[in-house]
């Protein structure tokens, strides 16, 4: 890897975690307004689906005409796992977790991954990286401030857990598939696919559309809900399009780690735009869990760049 591509595939990938920092804030003001979690994130898919089919409809007709084969199960399973259930589930976190909480626990997606290298694949992974994953789980003990009896909401805490888990399916089977097919065509059937799983649980029909003209307050100002789920669509598509782009350049390891920086933009645009402030030990909580994720994928990453240990690598970036 040349390093002006890997320098690309940083920048893009570190655009992408300040985009979907700001999607929780905005996301959270939308269910305030009278939506369901799951009712925010199906407008949200089917907003980047459009606009992902859209952009993807030259390259799709090129695809069939040259009878190229499309790997539609793993696209099909991407659209599943990384695109609707992994913001399903952060939705359900965040309307009843702080935004900063909500997205600590998904980030534990990359300790799935070290969890999934080590005792799944059996691949002896650094001393670096255990410990790492090991600073992590006592981080997240002291977010959830566990010595006074978990006050956080339980249903909360295991919508986030279950993000974690989809979110290091985005970093693994996106790379994978990047590799294989065009990121607008992948955008589009992934999106598309979460679109209809969804609407069974979403229930269009029997959404309070009304919602959509509530007032809601983003940062001391008044905006319609609708504002907010067009703003949540762009920054979406944005991180998206950016993140599965910078794939193509950077290792899934790599990218998991410069996607720490989204933890940060989303505390810091949750106080800016809803006014949520983490108590003391919750921010020292976080930095923890922040820098036992960071130890544990370098040290992956940096075993994956390590000549001898080509044979390993497939496992460890999926």
């Amino acid at each position: 890897m040349s390093s002006p591509r890997a320098a690309l595939g940083v920048t893009l990938v570190l655009a992408a975690a300040l985009a979907f920092g700001i999607c929780g804030p905005l996301g959270k003001v939308v269910i305030q307004a009278g939506l369901t979690p799951i009712q925010v994130t199906w407008l949200r898919i089917c907003g980047v689906g459009l606009l992902a089919v859209a952009a993807a409809a030259v390259p799709l007709v090129r695809l069939l005409r040259r009878g190229d084969r499309l790997p539609w199960g793993a696209l099909a399973l991407f659209g599943l796992t990384a695109i609707a259930a992994v913001q399903a589930f952060y939705f359900i976190a965040v309307e009843r977790l702080p935004v900063g909480i909500a997205l600590l626990l998904e980030f534990m997606g990359p300790i799935v991954v070290v969890a999934w290298v080590r005792f799944v694949r059996r691949t002896v992974l650094p001393r670096a990286a255990v410990i790492g994953a090991f600073l992590s789980i006592a981080g997240l003990c002291i977010v959830v401030e566990v010595w006074s009896g978990l006050q956080l909401d339980a249903i909360g805490l295991m919508a986030g857990s279950a993000a974690a888990a989809c979110q290091a399916t985005y970093f693994l089977a996106g790379e994978r598939l990047t590799a294989k097919v065009d990121v607008r065509v992948l955008l589009a059937i992934g999106f598309t696919t979460g679109a209809i799983a969804l609407a069974p649980l979403a229930t269009p029909w029997a959404m309070n559309w009304g919602a959509l003209s509530t007032q809601v307050t983003l940062g001391g100002v008044g905006v319609t809900g609708t504002i907010a789920v067009i703003a949540l669509i762009a920054f979406t598509a944005t991180a998206y399009g950016l993140g599965l782009n910078g794939l193509r350049f950077i290792s899934a390891p790599v990218a998991g780690g410069i996607g720490y920086a989204e933890v940060v933009v989303a505390a810091l645009a949750a106080w800016a735009l809803l006014g949520e402030a983490l108590t003391v030990p919750q921010i020292i909580g976080g930095l923890v869990v922040v820098a036992g994720v960071f130890t544990a994928q370098r040290a992956v990453a940096g075993k994956t760049r390590e000549p001898d240990e080509a044979e390993e690598t497939p496992v460890v970036v999926g």
